[in-house]
């Protein structure tokens, strides 16, 4: 905003205290209520962003601002490691280590290695790649692997190469270039990236990761982990709509989380489940998307053509005792269809899920229905 010459030295010092207002409460943290030390039994609640999404941690019972504060900088710590669009991040120091491998860029490597920009890593043998990892990230790693082979390759963590041609975020999103899609799909393969232990191994230089399917999830169950261990037995953890519960209400009644009606308004639910210390997490083709030439294209990427998933499905909703197995599980089970997702489910334990197909009906696993509030 620009300050006219008439204006008084007064008006533009409150014009800039009010900017600077506006981007602490946007970009910073918000206590809403209860954050004395002194008020360990009234509810608090501290808003931020990370993970490109709004996340708000609201404990209803034994709660302080210096708890909250550690959360915030648990959210903060963890997107240094997952980020795969942070140039500062491990993962995309690992991402770029590899690239520049898989370019067989040696002259690269060795400047950004002297200047301390890249991991500790070696050749093998056999002319794999293997990197050092913080253990955070080895887990998560892991852990996508793992998804990776309960869906068939339909969840796929080594999608990076195809999914950073797409950007859903834009102001004006623009359709990749079929031929830059030819040439990122030979890296995706998820069979080709192994973990042991802290040690991540490319059989294939070149392959790069996207955690985004799985990583609110975990950090979800981190910072549950953490406010247990803090005494903290009534709380609600919302990673920009991972939602899991902390036990119930302080009255010992179950938390009832909405289920989002896709592309209506934020608001509007199309179902609601009562929960006491679980997950609830959704994937859809309403979350990110634009259109191209009437064209519609969501952000749910299939590892085999690059492009997005084709099926009957707009979204899935898993409840299950691990955040990071919602996020897992939903994305799997939207890679699989109907039909084999619902098999899935119905075989794991610990496990339901709502699929909504695209003619807005709802198809229950088994033991959602009991979960359910009737409307």
């Amino acid at each position: 905003m620009k300050q006219k010459p008439s204006w008084k030295r007064t008006a533009g010092t409150l014009c800039i205290f009010l900017v600077l207002s506006v981007l602490i409460l946007w970009v910073g943290v918000r206590y809403e209520k209860g954050h004395s030390d002194a008020g360990r039994n009234q509810e608090c609640s501290i808003t931020g962003f990370a993970f490109d999404t709004v996340y708000t941690i609201t404990i209803y019972r034994g709660g302080t601002q210096e708890i909250l504060d550690q959360c915030v900088a648990k959210c903060a710590e963890y997107e240094q490691i997952f980020s795969r669009t942070l140039e500062n991040s491990e993962l995309y120091r690992v991402n770029l280590l590899s690239e520049l491998y898989g370019k067989q860029d040696s002259a690269a490597v060795d400047r950004l290695e002297q200047e301390g920009k890249l991991p500790e890593h070696r050749i093998g043998e056999e002319g794999e790649l293997e990197v050092e990892l913080s253990e955070p990230l080895a887990e998560l790693v892991a852990a996508g692997i793992e998804y990776g082979a309960i869906s068939k390759g339909k969840f796929d963590i080594t999608i990076a190469p195809v999914s950073r041609l797409w950007n859903f975020t834009a102001d004006h999103p623009k359709l990749p270039e079929q031929s830059a899609i030819a040439r990122a799909l030979p890296y995706v393969d998820y069979q080709k990236v192994t973990v042991q232990k802290q040690q991540i191994r490319f059989r294939q230089p070149g392959s790069e990761l996207d955690l985004g399917g799985i990583a609110k999830g975990y950090i979800a169950d981190q910072l549950k982990k953490f406010l247990v261990a803090q005494g903290i037995d009534s709380a609600l953890i919302d990673l920009g709509g991972n939602i899991l519960c902390i036990g119930g209400k302080p009255d010992g009644s179950d938390f009832r989380i909405g289920i989002q009606h896709p592309f209506a308004n934020r608001n509007e639910t199309i179902a609601t489940v009562a929960l006491q210390g679980q997950s609830v997490v959704s994937s859809g083709i309403y979350e990110r998307y634009f259109t191209d030439q009437d064209q519609m294209y969501h952000h749910i990427l299939d590892p085999e053509t690059g492009y997005p998933r084709e099926n009957d499905l707009m979204a899935v909703t898993i409840v299950s005792d691990q955040s990071v197995d919602g996020d897992g599980f939903s994305t799997s089970c939207f890679g699989l269809g109907l039909d084999e997702g619902m098999q899935l489910i119905n075989r794991t334990k610990g496990v339901t899920a709502v699929f909504i197909t695209k003619d807005e009906k709802l198809h229950y696993a088994d033991g959602f229905r009991e979960l359910m509030i009737s409307r």
